[in-house]
């Protein structure tokens, strides 16, 4: 599989590793002004419960053997074909000037 990266170009999906599910960039906030349980619902919830999606699925690639860069992968998990690839602190960035 070749993965476009945004600043590099096309390369071999060999120089990643696959991480899981972009739902990771949302890590809850340990500082956040929560009651204790809820804030270990909310951290056990984020480590332990995933999805296993079928279809459009977006997912965090990291550059290991590059510029060690990570990315948002976005592509169809039954046919792997790639619809789109960003930044991943380019998508955390927006994620967080959506949610204010």
């Amino acid at each position: 599989m070749i993965i476009p990266h945004p600043l590099l170009g096309p390369r071999d999906a060999a120089e990643f590793t696959y991480l899981g599910d972009t739902s990771l960039l949302m890590r809850p906030d340990p500082s956040a002004e929560a009651k204790p349980e809820k804030l270990m619902q909310a951290f056990h919830d984020y480590v332990h419960l995933r999805d296993n999606p079928t279809g459009v699925h977006k997912e965090l690639w990291f550059h290991e053997q590059g510029d060690r860069s990570w990315l948002v992968v976005t592509r169809n998990i039954s046919t792997h074909e790639i619809i789109a690839v960003e930044l991943a602190s380019d998508v955390k960035k927006a994620s967080k000037g959506k949610s204010k």
